[in-house]
């Protein structure tokens, strides 16, 4: 019924699903099998998903420990407390925000409407920031994060990067609230200094960083609303959408970054699909920056764009 990755197989999720008979407990296996039904009936994309961490989530087992258990009766506190969840994901709110919190490279942290969603592609970004910056060899770097949000990028380049300090900005004093709270959680609150303001604003005069990296709105105003209703009605729209078909913040980023990176600093910044080539050709208008270079998700789309500063 189960492979070694956890993964649930076979005609366990396939058989109708009998509701139990008056005394009698629903099972674990029972429950799940009715709630992905129910979840998928309603349009999520990965109700079997859905179910297995709502219910993980409500008994405090991790998801492997939950195939372990697939016959175990349910309580009714237990069902009393999975209800609520389950209702709230079927009307589409983001199961992130139903539990609370995301998982995001090597650490999980707080989330709700006050913040995106943390997304794979972000990841990725900062992945991609960390392999630049140990090709420098040194330690001791600073940075600044653009459009913070849940903190993700801020605190995952202190986790895992050569990186001292971090400045991590954002327009939204409720983001910027949520982000200082999962820093003080994973114990980075002296490392990294949240200011509140728009794009590069907050940045002092003559401060200087190693690295500009940034996540920033980039959809477009007329593509909201064909977006996913998770995304469309949940997700705060000002860390969504930017005008001039989603590029305007990042084009500002982009002539900005130079008087605020030191010689040899990386300017790294996440795009929409379809718009690495036009923030490739702001980068190559701009003379401190060098050739802009262009990475692809692992969807194989072009996601994310460098450049170092090559001005004084």
């Amino acid at each position: 019924m189960t492979d070694p990755g956890g993964e649930v197989r076979g005609s366990a999720f396939d058989e109708p699903v009998t509701p139990p008979r008056d005394g009698e407990a629903w099972s674990v296996l029972r429950l799940l099998r009715w709630s992905a039904r129910y979840l998928t009936e309603k349009g999520v994309a990965e109700g079997r998903l859905d179910a297995e961490h709502l219910l993980a989530h409500t008994l405090g087992l991790s998801r492997l420990e939950l195939y372990l258990q697939f016959e175990r009766p349910l309580d009714p506190d237990e069902l009393a407390r999975f209800k609520p969840l389950l209702l709230d994901r079927a009307r589409r709110r983001p199961l992130q925000y139903v539990l609370g919190r995301a998982a995001f490279r090597e650490i999980e942290v707080q989330v709700d409407e006050r913040v995106l969603i943390p997304r794979p592609e972000t990841e990725e970004l900062v992945g991609a920031v960390l392999a630049r910056c140990r090709e420098w060899g040194r330690d001791g770097l600073s940075a600044v994060d653009v459009g913070t949000g849940s903190g993700v990028i801020a605190l995952s380049l202190l986790v895992e990067g050569p990186f001292r300090q971090v400045v991590a900005v954002d327009r939204s004093t409720d983001a910027v609230e949520l982000a200082r709270e999962n820093a003080r959680a994973l114990g980075l609150a002296d490392r990294v200094e949240f200011r509140v303001g728009h794009l590069l604003d907050p940045v002092g005069e003559g401060e200087r960083f190693h690295a500009v990296v940034a996540n920033l709105p980039y959809v477009a105003p007329d593509e909201l609303e064909g977006l996913e209703p998770e995304v469309r009605d949940w997700e705060p729209e000002m860390a969504l959408v930017a005008p001039d078909h989603g590029l305007s913040l990042l084009r500002e980023v982009v002539r900005r970054s130079p008087h605020v990176l030191h010689p040899g600093g990386l300017l790294a910044l996440e795009v929409g699909a379809g718009q690495a080539d036009a923030v490739a050709r702001a980068m190559d208008g701009e003379p401190a920056l060098g050739a802009p270079l262009i990475l692809r998700d692992l969807a194989r789309q072009d996601r994310i764009v460098m450049a170092t500063n090559e001005g004084g």
